[in-house]
């Protein structure tokens, strides 16, 4: 049995596919702490799971100039210092990094307590806090077999990214029948995730009535962005936490921004899709990088968010929709790594427990 410190937060994408993880590291008997900040929003995602929280002072970080990064600075050393104290009250064994600007406090701490850190990087590119992070972490996790970081110096690992086992349990049964879907008609999900969710919704409402014609729309708008539009097929919500695994399973045809969870749940799950990636001014091209990788090798459907209108998107809708089979066969090709089990095994190896991975 150890004891395993878990870390990462700024938005729930930081959080959510360490959780598989921190369950098994439970299941087997394991000690787990968990550090986030103090906003609630990573203990809120952790809560019930029998995880010891701590929260610490956090600090954004950004990649341009602006008078709030010497603010900020200071924070972020606040969180360190709280961090040290912590790590040296838990006494943990090794510390997993799921990375966000929570993470990188820890990461420093640890690496000044000399405790190991492995790291999980979900973007094709590595996240500024993983960036900033990499010389103080022992293995590198990744979702995308050809992320490798140059001058990394540690221990690459291809381990891709958990998956909620609600996800893969979902029914397209329960989810017909909750919406009322008959099993002859398409379902289309669409999602905008919790940021740049305006510009998809948009077009989607402008796109309602000819996407109606052959589709039921369930269409996940974000916090605070539904209209109460009541239109027969139409299936409006600002967020599915429960169900949504029913949801994807419905889904003939999915669209989606190209955030690295989102995109490796459904490619996971064999979800013919439509991309639309955050453009550049709105992220630092992440999105664009995974949707490309998407693109590159036949998983998806990919469309700029300047090109996208009403039209555009009914045409790239029925099109994947009319090619399914052939999208089906494509899909089949994406390697699924046991993502959950292979983190472990890392975790075991750093600790010395198990056998050497590459």
């Amino acid at each position: 049995m150890s004891r395993i410190l878990f870390t990462g937060g700024g938005s729930a994408g930081h959080v959510i596919p360490a959780l598989p993880v921190v369950r098994a590291c439970l299941d087997r008997g394991d000690t787990v702490d968990f550090i986030g900040s103090h906003s609630g929003l990573e203990q809120r995602l952790v809560e019930g799971m029998g995880v010891r929280y701590h929260g610490i002072t956090t600090g954004k970080l950004r990649r341009y100039f602006s008078v709030a990064n010497l603010v900020d600075a200071f924070r972020v050393l606040g969180g360190c210092w709280q961090a040290f104290r912590m790590l040296g009250r838990i006494s943990p064994d090794v510390v997993f990094s799921k990375g966000g600007f929570v993470s990188f406090p820890v990461v420093i701490a640890a690496w000044l307590r000399r405790i190991p850190v492995v790291a999980h990087e979900s973007d094709y590119s590595p996240g500024l806090a993983n960036r900033l992070s990499m010389p103080f972490i022992e293995v590198l996790c990744t979702n995308f077999l050809e992320t490798c970081p140059a001058r990394f110096k540690g221990r690459v690992v291809h381990s891709g990214t958990p998956v909620r086992r609600e996800l893969m349990e979902g029914s397209a049964v329960r989810a017909r029948e909750r919406l009322g879907v008959p099993p002859d008609r398409g379902v289309l999900v669409v999602t905008g995730g919790s940021l740049g969710a305006d510009a998809l919704n948009a077009v989607v409402r402008e796109a309602l009535d000819a996407l109606l014609k052959g589709f039921d729309v369930v269409h996940v708008c974000g916090e605070g962005k539904a209209t109460g539009l009541k239109q027969r097929g139409y299936h409006e919500f600002e967020y599915v936490g429960e169900g949504w695994g029913d949801l994807l399973a419905a889904a003939d045809v999915v669209v989606s921004r190209a955030g690295a969870n989102a995109l490796f749940e459904l490619l996971t799950l064999a979800k013919p899709m439509l991309l639309v990636p955050l453009p550049a001014r709105a992220s630092r091209g992440d999105q664009i990088e995974n949707a490309e990788f998407a693109r590159v090798h036949g998983y998806a459907e990919v469309i700029a968010e300047s090109e996208l209108d009403a039209a555009s998107l009914c045409e790239c809708v029925e099109k994947i929709f009319r090619a399914r089979p052939d999208w089906l066969r494509s899909l089949e090709r994406f390697e699924r790594p046991q993502a959950e089990v292979r983190l472990v095994q890392v975790l075991d190896d750093v600790l010395g427990k198990g056998e050497a991975l590459s």
